[in-house]
């Protein structure tokens, strides 16, 4: 299976080919480095946006060359100013370093919550940028060595002429961006600071104050400082990708300091990943940094740029209050990771109804389908994203399966819970959670309408798996006096009377059925059957794997 991949570098889709191959085996191998989170506040919607779309990547690149011979690094920044600001507004009775350790253990929670509620798998390695100070340093030590970096009042900044100067085997400082000096200096907010030898210097190690977070510096210079952004990513994306695989400082094949993929948002093109590859290739004399770049496209909301004097600023966190994460996602994947997306409800409620439709269909087979399917290398689904992840080709494929399934195809029912598993979807065995109505038996005098916006939040915090107390509050906000909640097979939703309860009548009635089973008298078993169906419940049974027992299940029929 041939992937193409939109590379920034290069302006075309590019055929990925690993550089790395296992010795022993000859294996190919896939290193890919994307930029994470800074950890001062709660993650916005923009922010899903590349962890979905790089997602999905590695999920295809596990598939087609084995869990093993991938290895997909997303970084937390950990050391910022940012971080510094928020932790003294947030504990300012505390020592700023204790402060500094609780905000950033406290974001970074959240954040690993929210994106496996987006339904994202861990990378394989997440490194915090504090534990690979000594690697930074280095990094820096070398850039002095070579001419490219310089020290001046306690500062070490790169400088993007000097990088020019030297020999052709480097690439050109604003390759990535396609713009000159000129060009990048007019376009960016640089800092003016007289220690500059040029506008377009950018720091890799500054000085630190008595309270802010510091490490002894390097390049000669006395007391402590901290590393710049954009060093971070370079240093470590040299620890878990190039080193492991006989790269890194101590190497001088060039060929051996690349890696294959780089990711992140089209927002980072310039300074950070620019800079990014400014640093690495002159530190290790390479042409590249990675042979691929790819950047997903901005996102607005309803119509507009997201911000929060505009009122539209919304955290991840807040959407899944509201939703699964299964249907935010489902959104991101409507829109090609290159395009721009513009965020709205209307968008919300679609996907919501269409994973509705198709959990309801295929539960039973999501339900028993592994987390990584065997899965045909040469499927529609396979074949479009392998044509630079395109999502919105492969949903279409799904759409596809869901006709021939609902026309009665056993194989299209299994091809698109298997399809859904790979792409990432979690909670599709559960149709209740993708209702956006509530259901009501015998309770005609209990206020469904006014109750529906506390289930559609009850649903999302099944769904993205909340704490026990928050289910029980929301549970305990839809139970009124004379009635009360159940939740049924697939997490459907059910308002029942509190006292004379129907559950335990038509508990009574299966029971009743299953006995009359077991004494073959199917006649009295299909009576009950059609009582139960007279009132509105459907029954479904299946076998017991452990004992092989009928057991019966119940929902409300819709």
């Amino acid at each position: 299976m041939t992937l193409r991949l939109y590379n920034t570098l290069t302006k075309e889709k590019d055929e990925l080919n690993p550089l790395f191959h296992d010795p022993a085996t000859g294996k190919p191998h896939v290193r890919m480095y994307v930029c994470g989170p800074t950890v001062y506040d709660f993650a916005h919607i923009g922010n899903a946006r590349p962890v979905i779309a790089f997602d999905v990547l590695y999920r295809l690149l596990r598939h087609v060359y084995g869990p093993d011979h991938v290895t997909y690094v997303r970084n937390i920044t950990d050391v910022d100013d940012k971080i510094n600001a928020r932790a003294a507004v947030d504990h300012p009775d505390l020592p700023l370093n204790e402060a500094i350790r609780l905000v950033t253990e406290k974001t970074d929670a959240q954040f690993q919550a929210d994106v496996a509620a987006l339904g994202c798998l861990p990378p394989t390695e997440q490194p915090r940028a504090t534990e690979h100070i000594d690697g930074m340093k280095a990094m820096i030590e070398r850039l002095v060595a070579r001419g490219v970096a310089y020290v001046a009042e306690g500062h070490v900044l790169f400088s993007p002429s000097a990088m020019d100067a030297l020999n052709g085997k480097l690439p050109r400082y604003g390759a990535l961006a396609r713009r000159s000096l000129d060009e990048m200096l007019a376009g960016a907010r640089v800092d003016v600071a007289p220690y500059k030898k040029e506008p377009m210097d950018f720091v890799l190690w500054k000085p630190s104050a008595d309270n802010e977070p510091g490490w002894p510096s390097p390049a000669g210079i006395e007391g402590r400082g901290r590393p710049g952004w954009h060093i971070e990513c370079s240093a470590m994306s040299m620890a878990k990708l190039l080193e492991p695989f006989g790269g890194g400082l101590s190497c001088d094949d060039p060929q051996k300091n690349t890696f294959d993929i780089h990711g992140g948002g089209i927002d980072l093109v310039f300074p950070h990943h620019e800079n990014e590859i400014a640093q690495s290739c002159c530190a290790f004399g390479s042409s590249r940094m990675a042979n691929i770049w790819m950047h997903n496209g901005f996102l607005q909301v309803e119509g507009e740029k997201m911000s929060k004097s505009l009122g539209n600023f919304v955290t991840i966190r807040e959407l899944l209050d509201e939703w699964p994460g299964d249907v935010l996602r489902m959104v991101m994947l409507q829109t090609h990771y290159r395009e721009p997306i513009d965020w709205t409800y209307s968008k919300c409620i679609a996907a919501s109804a269409e994973l509705y439709e198709w959990s309801s269909l295929i539960g039973a087979e999501f339900a028993l389908m592994g987390e990584e399917p065997d899965f045909p290398h040469d499927s529609a689904l396979i074949r479009a994203l392998s044509e630079d992840i395109n999502t919105p080709a492969a949903l279409a494929e799904l759409r596809a399966y869901y006709k021939s399934a609902k026309g009665g195809s056993l194989e299209s029912r299994a091809l698109l819970a298997a399809s859904l598993k790979l792409i990432g979807f979690r909670k599709l065995d559960q149709p209740g959670l993708f209702r956006r109505e509530l259901s009501s038996l015998n309770a005609e005098s209990y206020g469904v309408v006014e109750a529906v916006e506390t289930a559609n939040k009850l649903r999302a915090a099944i769904a993205n798996t909340a704490p026990q107390t928050a289910i029980s509050q929301l549970t305990s906000m839809l139970e009124a006096p004379g009635f009360r909640l159940e939740i049924g097979p697939g997490s459907r939703l059910l308002i029942v009377p509190a006292s004379g309860d129907p559950e335990i009548v038509i508990k009574q009635k299966i029971a009743a059925r299953l006995e009359a089973r077991r004494a073959k008298n199917f006649a009295e078993a299909d009576r009950i059957r059609a009582e139960l169906d007279g009132m509105g419940i459907a029954l479904k049974d299946a076998k017991d794997p452990a004992t092989g027992e009928i057991v019966t299940t119940w929902e409300v029929k819709r």
